[in-house]
């Protein structure tokens, strides 16, 4: 098939290593576009960093949905690609990119509207409220843009190609990173300046990746990027994508509830506490993340091709790796967490009460990368269910252990402790799934 590298055969650990490197890249980039936000906005005030924060989680929100059809792109085309059905790689492709489009306008067109009702939730001061809705109403626009590139990232990377992706997202980083200054500071736009530079970053994504497709690549010879959908494709991509976009998305709704709660308790630097420290926990979750996609589009190859020992290799490999950098991450965040949220927010209320933050978080981030390393293998075989079945009980048991500890004098930080061992249940639940049912999954043929 043109333009696709094949997993099915090689070094194990080097084609993982290849295929995570640059998708963990990526990741990282695009937490960098909210850090970069926050580390400019910092020098504001935490006010400034409170609204754009509420507003992180709601767009935190519509990139979970809009791994329905990033998770379907990597594992319907990565499957079609190890069975070598290069029609149903093409098929798969335009339904994902359509689809995408379709979501990403109605979701875009909602926030937008709604943006006051939205941001009421969260019960902050006036002024930050409508700095909050302000930026919303900016950043629902791009929407379509970070759909459609999320779908063309899941694309390549089933097709063993990370790191374009990769590159294309680095360069709209570097031009948020010049921009930021330029619009906050420069032309005195403050928060709406932050708005303004994620909007122009990701519409040069998007335009960059249209470029690579049409006229760099032959990527599944030019698949069409839009198409009439067909029920066998779409059902089978929504099969694959809604389980994993549901885990994520209802996930940014327990947040919503906890940052409430957080704003009650705390004030804004309770919500600033929370969404700046989630922020800089994806230092882990983005590096975990990177390994566990890479994972799935190296399991959904050889799981397709029938090649089990590779699948088991790939997994132990895997883990190995990830293990390492959860440790580092836990003695970084316990140890280090008033210096480590400092080089963001610079004001001594804010980092002492970030400190606390993640020192507490800090001792689940090894079971955090468990869990999504484990997210990866079930995706690959197309097993998206046991994820969202863990992620979402777990996750909604946050808020009932929050509310006991909260109930119990802890204050603030019972909501950073029902987080931490709610994570922890997560990682040792999802490992123990797949040890007592793997025999049962790895005997079954793939679906589709």
């Amino acid at each position: 098939m043109q333009g696709i590298k094949d997993l099915t055969s090689g070094p194990i650990n080097k084609q993982i290593f290849n295929l995570a490197i640059p998708i963990m890249a990526t990741s990282f980039i695009q937490m960098a576009y909210n850090l970069t936000d926050m580390a400019w906005l910092g020098r504001l005030g935490s006010e400034a960093v409170a609204a754009v924060g509420a507003v992180s989680l709601l767009m935190w929100m519509s990139s979970s949905i809009s791994l329905l059809n990033k998770v379907g792109s990597e594992v319907s085309v990565g499957q079609s690609i190890g069975a070598n059905n290069q029609k149903a790689a093409r098929h798969f492709a335009s339904h994902n990119v359509t689809m995408a489009l379709i979501i990403s306008v109605v979701l875009g067109g909602i926030l937008f509207a709604l943006a006051a009702p939205i941001v009421s939730i969260y019960e902050l001061e006036p002024a930050i409220a409508q700095e909050a809705v302000n930026y919303l109403r900016v950043v629902s626009t791009s929407l379509p843009f970070v759909f459609l590139s999320a779908a063309f990232t899941g694309i390549y990377n089933a097709a063993g190609r990370s790191k374009v992706p990769f590159f294309i997202s680095s360069t709209g980083l570097v031009l948020n990173i010049i921009l930021d200054p330029l619009f906050i500071y420069g032309l005195e736009l403050e928060t709406q300046g932050a708005a303004y530079a994620t909007w122009l970053s990701q519409a040069t994504v998007f335009c960059i990746f249209i470029y690579q497709l049409r006229y760099r690549d032959v990527l599944l010879s030019r698949f069409p990027f839009l198409t009439k959908l067909h029920k066998e494709y779409a059902v089978r991509i929504l099969k694959l994508g809604v389980p994993v976009a549901t885990l994520n998305t209802l996930f940014a709704f327990v947040n919503m509830f906890l940052c409430r709660t957080a704003s009650a308790q705390g004030g804004h630097i309770g919500l600033m506490t929370f969404t700046t420290g989630g922020q800089i926990e994806a230092l882990t979750w983005n590096t975990s993340q990177g390994f566990s996609t890479g994972l799935s589009a190296f399991i959904a190859q050889n799981y397709a091709a029938g090649k089990i020992k590779r699948v088991i290799k790939s997994w132990h490999t895997t883990l190995w790796m990830t293990g390492i950098f959860g440790t580092f991450c836990t003695l970084l965040f316990v140890f280090f967490g008033n210096e480590v949220f400092s080089i963001f927010v610079p004001e001594r209320a804010a980092y002492e009460a970030g400190g606390v933050f993640l020192r507490i978080d800090g001792y689940s981030q090894l079971f955090m990368m468990l869990e999504i390393t484990m997210q990866g293998v079930f995706y690959g075989m197309g097993r998206t269910v046991p994820p969202a079945i863990t992620s979402i009980t777990c996750n909604y048991m946050r808020i009932p252990l929050a509310l006991l500890f909260i109930h119990l004098g802890m204050g603030v930080e019972g909501i950073w402790w029902a987080v931490c061992l709610t994570t922890i249940a997560k990682g040792l639940t999802l490992l123990l799934w797949f040890v007592v049912t793997k025999k049962k999954y790895l005997r079954l043929e793939p679906v589709g």
